[in-house]
């Protein structure tokens, strides 16, 4: 809802060079957060670290109004991040507890469309809400929608039989809490195609001004309509066929939707190929979710997901702090920005097919 209002918001605060960090913060945040939340999920239990992650969505959305210089507004990014860092660490671990090995691809896959239904939604929201009502509505529709999410988990039973009490030393973090081993590989997929995310999220709110788009969330609605059914059908797939292929397929498809950005130059051609990269980065979420679920220690589950995780924030963090950048607020530099994000893909792709055929790892 509040991400393409953003960097309008941080420009109006004086601050139109630090775009980047709007994105980059956040997800900095996220990702050194998955140690402890994975730990957390596993210790704990699910439900508290899904609930942390909204009580922070509620109170960061509450105090955006009321922020009057860019240190303030960049700080409170970081802080927000915490929400990513927990709620879907918890979410994943949970689902993955409840749903067969052979149904998981298509369990991640209906979990993300409701996701995509959210975030479809939700930038259009936002900006017809500013646009009619300005920006300080717009934050607290998002602060009541953060609320809303922790009366419903509240209901949720836990799947953790033998949960911890909360104490200070569950937050000791050694070297085993920080990776799990057994996720390498999907984490260097997601790693490598999360940087086009960061990229998407940052420039393209500036590439629909420059085409002519004046509500910036309606590029983010296609982005996210685009997903819904191939979510579905790409966990399905990956049941079916195996995790890898259609990582490969998902990952030529990213590479494609990276260069048509890069070349649009008007309206219809920015739509069709966030479009495309829609299709091609909403296939590959859930595919990656139950690929690094399959590979997990049952007893190590939310530390498995949380590496998944931070390899995808450390790749969206880089990918949003280095295109914006690259970018410098200079429509001429549209195009290198976008192949740059382009190049990892294929980086991933190539990847992908060298450990297919040396066989590495257990999911086809």
């Amino acid at each position: 809802m509040i991400i393409p209002e953003l960097p309008a918001y941080l420009t109006s605060l004086g601050g139109a060079d630090y775009k980047g960090l709007i994105i980059a913060l956040f997800t900095f945040t996220a990702m050194i957060s998955r140690p402890f939340s994975g730990k957390l999920a596993d210790k704990v239990g699910r439900v508290p670290v899904m609930v942390f992650g909204p009580v922070v969505c509620v109170v960061c959305s509450a105090i955006y109004p009321w922020v009057s210089t860019v240190a303030a507004f960049l700080l409170l990014r970081l802080v927000h991040g915490f929400s990513t860092g927990f709620k879907p660490t918890g979410q994943t671990a949970f689902l993955s507890d409840i749903i067969p090995q052979e149904r998981r691809g298509e369990a991640m896959g209906l979990l993300g469309t409701a996701g995509s239904l959210g975030m479809a939604g939700g930038p259009a929201i936002g900006g017809l809400v500013a646009s009619s009502f300005g920006l300080d509505a717009m934050f607290y529709l998002s602060s009541f929608f953060g609320f809303l999410s922790i009366m419903i988990l509240l209901g949720v039973k836990d799947t953790v039989d033998k949960k911890h009490s909360f104490s200070l030393d569950l937050l000791k973090i050694d070297a085993r809490d920080l990776f799990e081993p057994l996720v390498l590989a999907p984490s260097i997929v997601m790693l490598l195609t999360a940087y086009a995310y960061g990229t998407v999220y940052t420039i393209l709110p500036d590439f629909g001004e420059f085409v002519g788009i004046s509500n910036k969330g309606v590029l983010f609605t296609f982005l996210t309509v685009a997903s819904l059914l191939v979510r579905l059908i790409g966990g399905r797939a990956s049941d079916r066929w195996g995790r890898k292929p259609v990582l490969i397929i998902a990952t030529s498809a990213v590479v494609v939707g990276m260069v048509i950005i890069g070349t649009a130059v008007s309206k219809l051609q920015l739509i069709i190929s966030i479009t495309v990269y829609g299709f091609a980065q909403k296939a590959m979420s859930p595919t990656l979710l139950a690929w690094a679920a399959d590979l997990c220690n049952v007893n190590h589950k939310g530390r498995g997901i949380a590496t998944l995780y931070m390899a995808m924030e450390f790749g969206i963090g880089v990918g949003a702090l280095t295109s914006g950048f690259i970018y410098g607020n200079d429509a001429r530099n549209f195009l290198i920005t976008f192949f740059t994000s382009g190049t990892l893909s294929v980086f991933a792709f190539m990847y992908l097919m060298v450990t297919r055929k040396k066989g590495i790892t257990v999911s086809r």
